[in-house]
């Protein structure tokens, strides 16, 4: 194991693995739940959506720490379960078996760029400004999902954000909790996030924060999903709208994961891995289509492993394990509380936010495409679309001053890019 994975060149242990990767799974075994609802309005069976988002991220898992040997964690990606579901089945009239074939070409495209020299033309082509402000609004956007899952902040018709019922005892206990996580991390003690949430957790179901009826192993039912898994249909095949929807996936899905990686590479101080931590991803797309699933991404939650001290791809194996596990245990999956996991996403999104110093505030043409993305990764609640408006202002903008020349080529064709993909989302 130590000649695969280099526990001594990357200074952690096997036990460090093991425990980043319980976290890790910890963390984003929400999704498990979450992304069967989402697929569930888009007429994929609960049970069955349940089944190809466990075997999706146990794949993804297994081929990022393998290929990678990276601690990433890929999973169904939040905002594009829902562009799956809304976007293209709800509002442009595919059928759920239709948009698994988008998902396969947006798969096929993304391979094509992952494993060719396009990765690295498209990587390059991002000023360092935009990268930065990328991991920044992620760390913001943690922050605004730990508080939201407690409570704390909440929106609603008539306000953006505000405060919660903080006499809510989740609201307390999360608070708490925070406490707990920072001063457990301050101090790095071992295992500190999985221990911060046991405790929490605990505290959630001593104080009556967590509606725990006990324990129960279930199987889903597989029989559900032999109907679902390789459901792929090519009926819209000739239409020129599935095409270009095909192609507007993709370019979200491909950019989503570049900023992501680019993000975690940067707290492991590895940048050398981001190209196969890439194309493992790459390769997960084009799985989601066939067993049945919205693509996956390099889950923004992977920051929580790496921070307990996951530093290779014996996390993600642990992770990818911990799913195939918990097709046995979902009961047990529904007792962690948000009041558990809020406080390790708030705790990680502010040590992302740490990345603004390395922003240029003095030169406003690098700051504000640079800030504006920060402000609406998490305002718009989309890492895709947050993107988009810097990188269409930053070429603009330098190419009205004058400054065309510090401009990359491919910048220009992202920038036609992304202005194409809102077109196909809000005209058509």
């Amino acid at each position: 194991m130590e000649r695969f994975f280099k526990f001594n060149q990357y200074g952690t242990t096997i036990t460090k693995e093991i425990s980043a990767g319980l976290i890790s799974y910890i963390t984003v075994a929400y999704i498990i739940i979450v992304n069967a609802t989402i697929l569930a309005v888009a007429g994929i069976p609960m049970e069955a959506g349940i089944i190809a988002t466990i075997l999706t991220s146990f794949i993804g898992c297994l081929v990022m720490g393998l290929w990678s040997n990276a601690p990433l964690l890929i999973i169904p990606g939040m905002g594009l379960n829902a562009m799956f579901t809304y976007t293209i089945v709800q509002s442009g009239g595919f059928s759920w078996q239709e948009a698994l074939a988008m998902v396969f070409v947006s798969g096929l495209v993304f391979i094509v760029i992952a494993f060719t020299p396009l990765a690295k033309v498209i990587t390059s082509s991002i000023p360092n400004s935009l990268k930065e402000a990328i991991t920044i609004g992620i760390g913001i956007l943690l922050i605004l999902i730990g508080f939201e899952n407690a409570g704390i902040i909440t929106s609603s018709e008539h306000t953006l954000l505000a405060i919660g019922d903080l006499s809510n005892p989740t609201a307390i206990i999360t608070f708490i909790g925070l406490t707990i996580t920072i001063l457990l991390f301050i101090k790095n003690v071992p295992g500190n996030l999985l221990l911060s949430i046991i405790i929490t957790s605990f505290l959630t179901i001593w104080f009556g924060g967590s509606n725990f009826e006990g324990i129960s192993l279930s199987m889903p039912s597989f029989h559900e999903y032999i109907g679902v898994f390789g459901q792929i249909s090519w009926g819209q095949a000739g239409n020129i709208i599935f095409w270009l929807t095909s192609i507007s996936f993709a370019m979200v899905i491909v950019f989503e994961n570049i900023g992501l990686i680019h993000g975690h590479s940067k707290m492991l101080n590895r940048p050398e891995s981001s190209k196969k931590s890439l194309q493992a991803t790459a390769v997960s797309v084009l799985s989601s289509g066939i067993f049945g699933t919205s693509p996956t991404v390099a889950s923004v939650e992977a920051a929580a492993g790496i921070t307990a001290g996951g530093r290779t791809g014996l996390t993600s194996i642990v992770t990818g394990i911990m799913f195939l596990v918990s097709i046995l245990f979902i009961p047990i999956i529904k007792i962690v509380p948000a009041s558990a996991v809020s406080p390790i996403l708030i705790l990680i999104g502010i040590l992302m936010l740490q990345n603004i110093v390395h922003i240029q505030m003095d030169e406003l043409t690098e700051c504000i495409p640079a800030l504006l993305i920060i402000v609406l990764i998490p305002l718009t609640y989309s890492i895709a679309d947050g993107m988009a408006i810097g990188f269409i202002l930053y070429p603009l903008i330098k190419l009205l001053m004058g400054k065309w020349k510090e401009i990359h080529p491919a910048l220009y064709l992202i920038a036609i890019l992304f202005i194409g993909n809102f077109v196909i989302q809000y005209v058509f």
